[in-house]
């Protein structure tokens, strides 16, 4: 009896480890069924690398300068009589903006003049004299050098005189009035600043290496920070003759329009000299480099190919695509591209956007990158 419990009780250990070992097998056949199952394709954003003539650009930064600027200023100290400018007025060469109490220079004048009547007078009747020897040559030769030094003392009261008033030297825009009607100035009181912002100089500085790159004529794009989406074109007028010893620098001048008056002197800018030559190089969007300490590197979307070397495809007769890594060199980068040097051919799909989910030989499905494609009505900028 005690052995036929035995058996019993046996058989049903032995049952319930069947039970769990099955469950057990059952379970880690699921498992290795999910993991050897095939992955779904990753969907990624992709777009071609494209090839077009790339024109190398030269970076500076410079300081705008007014083609004519001027702080107007007098010679002579004297009292405010009148004031004919407003501040920020544009005025034209030769408007009289500004003229001194000059009571006492016109009544010495008017004596000049006066002595300058009486010497002509004596000086005509001694020339008809002088030729009938009714005077002597000593005596002519007294009254010419009166009537010389008469006519000396009108034209010196006459220059003093101009002095008292003040006109534009130039046609531009007068800054902020610096006097008042009835101030006394001392001499070279500034009274305003006198800006030509018709067209503008930016100066700037680069280096000696570059000066080959470099000719008169040849055109710049100037942004300042004011307006931080436009660039204003401009050409160079003038290279420096010398490098500065310290810097080993050469100043070079460019020109430019600013015919909206939006640009003033003083502005900092940033500018790129467009170099000669464009040349023809393989770009990619900026999104689809990934840069890293060992090396920049893209996605390529590239064919699938069985032991055969055969293409594999879909369902729907499309070639599977899987994730390739490359590493490239990279160039220049502007306006939302990069210059791929080398590791990339024109007309190959980057992978712009999921390379985070992404590794080497992963399947991948394409959609287009929105974010790249123009906005209507925006015309596309050109390199």
């Amino acid at each position: 009896m005690l052995r036929r419990r035995m058996l019993i009780m046996l058989g049903v250990v032995l049952l319930l480890v069947l039970v769990l070992g099955s469950y057990k097998a059952f379970s880690i056949y699921q498992q290795v069924q999910m993991f050897s199952a095939p992955k779904p394709p990753i969907s990624v954003a992709a777009t071609e690398s494209s090839e077009r003539a790339w024109q190398n650009r030269l970076p500076a930064v410079g300081s705008l300068t007014a083609l004519q600027g001027v702080d107007l200023s007098l010679e002579t100290a004297g009292t405010v009589k009148k004031l004919q400018f407003e501040s920020g007025q544009k005025v034209s060469k030769g408007q009289p903006l500004l003229e001194l109490d000059s009571d006492v220079e016109t009544a010495l004048l008017g004596t000049a003049q006066a002595d300058l009547g009486l010497a002509q007078v004596d000086f005509n009747r001694g020339s008809q004299l002088v030729g009938s020897q009714a005077i002597s040559r000593g005596e002519f030769d007294r009254l010419s050098a009166q009537y010389k030094r008469s006519k000396a003392v009108v034209d010196q009261l006459k220059a003093a005189l101009a002095k008292k008033s003040i006109s534009a030297p130039f046609s531009g825009t007068i800054g902020i009035r610096q006097v008042d009607i009835g101030a006394y100035l001392a001499s070279g009181t500034v009274i305003a600043t006198l800006q030509d912002l018709s067209s503008l100089y930016v100066d700037f500085f680069v280096a000696e290496q570059a000066i080959p790159k470099l000719s008169i004529g040849q055109q710049v794009l100037v942004s300042v920070a004011a307006y931080p989406q436009q660039t204003f074109p401009g050409t160079i007028s003038a290279i420096n003759p010398k490098v500065e010893d310290s810097t080993r620098n050469v100043q070079v001048r460019a020109t430019l329009a600013n015919p909206e008056g939006k640009l003033l002197p003083g502005m900092f800018s940033s500018l790129q000299v467009l170099l000669p030559n464009p040349q023809p190089r393989v770009v990619v969007p900026e999104s689809a480099v990934t840069y890293t300490l060992y090396g920049n590197s893209v996605y390529v979307a590239v064919a699938k190919k069985n032991e055969e070397g055969q293409v594999q495809k879909n369902a729907e007769g499309q070639p599977e695509l899987v994730a390739q890594r490359r590493f490239v060199e990279t160039g220049e980068r502007r306006d939302g591209l990069v210059v791929v040097i080398k590791g990339l051919e024109a007309g190959e799909q980057v992978v712009t956007a999921g390379q985070l989910k992404l590794t080497q030989g992963a399947s991948i499905t394409i959609s287009p990158d929105k974010t790249l494609q123009p906005a209507p009505n925006t015309p596309s900028r050109t390199n």
